[in-house]
């Protein structure tokens, strides 16, 4: 293969979503209340498709099954272990958390993975905020202050700007708020518990989004202590590389490229998940050129060997599968 496997993004429509999609990286958005650019997924709920070469209109959830050559040959018996979405965060999402492992592969069903995330702000309004941990102490207090309704005292708030990265664990209380866009890494996984939605109606079934306030309680980390991350930053030769974090089911790295070219190599025992989220610019392997730009998601399978990225101002976002994966 001379070329990536580009992505088709699949769009979803959301109570909270905007119109940043379209704004910010040209998606043709089905509504003004578009929430979700899902740019690499093999989950049922939304399954993206190749666009180019030789696999272009395969499934990926198809491909991942017939070619696991492409993907280092992982335990193909188990779902696809990644996901990377962009989210427009209109209005605040509801208050969630959401389960690790083995409590998805118990009440979801077996093959359900529980969802550690993270987020890559890409916009925010001045003055932006997201909702990150908890106040409560003890697994009863938090049970005492969400079913009495006591969020300003329960929620922790966290101010954001662009740039910056958090890194979200299962059992973690959390939600975006209003004016913020982010790139989200993440297993893949869409069980989301909800302990709050702000009394909102849903214009479309005129009723309130349901909760789930027994599951949220359950998978709750209490107490809520700030995950320690460190993230490190090399600069060399107009590339600007950070890697934000290493763990258990992924690392994530970010690619700030003003050169004409930088040299990579992607191994046989591993794959990227790849976000353009500023510029533009090229990737070229044995003199194939594909044009990079923002809003592209795409995978550089297992093996792919040398190949050279080149961009003005180009922004990549890379996300690989961790030790629990591989």
């Amino acid at each position: 293969m001379n070329e990536p496997l580009f992505m088709v993004p699949v769009l979803h429509e959301k109570i909270w979503g905007g119109n940043q999609l379209a704004k910010q990286f040209g998606y043709q958005i089905p509504s003004d209340k578009t929430g979700e650019a899902w740019g690499i997924s093999a989950h049922p709920h939304g399954t993206t498709t190749v666009a180019n070469g030789e696999f272009a209109g395969t499934k990926l959830n198809d491909l991942w099954q017939s070619h696991p050559e492409l993907f280092a040959n992982k335990d193909n018996s188990k779902p696809f272990p990644l996901m990377v979405k962009i989210l427009d965060a209109n209005a605040n999402l509801s208050i969630q958390v959401h389960p690790d492992d083995a409590y998805a592969a118990e009440h979801e069903g077996p093959t359900e993975l529980g969802k550690t995330e993270c987020w890559y702000v890409l916009s925010a309004e001045p003055g932006a905020s997201i909702f990150y941990g908890h106040n409560a102490k003890t697994k009863e207090e938090l049970a005492e202050m969400i079913h009495t309704g006591k969020w300003d005292q329960l929620l922790k708030r966290k101010p954001v700007k662009k740039g910056d990265f958090i890194y979200v664990p299962s059992g973690t209380i959390h939600a975006l708020a209003e004016g913020v866009v982010v790139l989200e890494p993440q297993q893949s996984s869409d069980t989301t518990y909800r302990l709050y939605d702000f009394d909102r109606v849903d214009q479309k079934t005129g009723k309130k989004r349901t909760l789930d306030l027994d599951s949220a309680i359950d998978v709750t980390t209490v107490p809520f202590e700030e995950p320690e991350i460190h993230p490190l930053t090399v600069t060399s030769d107009g590339v600007e590389e950070t890697t934000f974090v290493s763990t258990d089911y992924f690392s994530v790295k970010r690619l700030r490229i003003s050169t004409e070219s930088l040299g990579q190599t992607q191994a046989a025992d591993s794959f990227k998940l790849v976000s353009v989220t500023a510029g533009s610019g090229t990737l070229t392997k044995a003199g194939n050129v594909s044009n990079l730009e923002k809003g592209m998601h795409f995978i550089i399978p297992s093996n792919f060997g040398e190949y050279e990225l080149a961009g003005k101002d180009l922004e990549l976002v890379e996300t690989e599968p961790g030790e629990k994966v591989k």
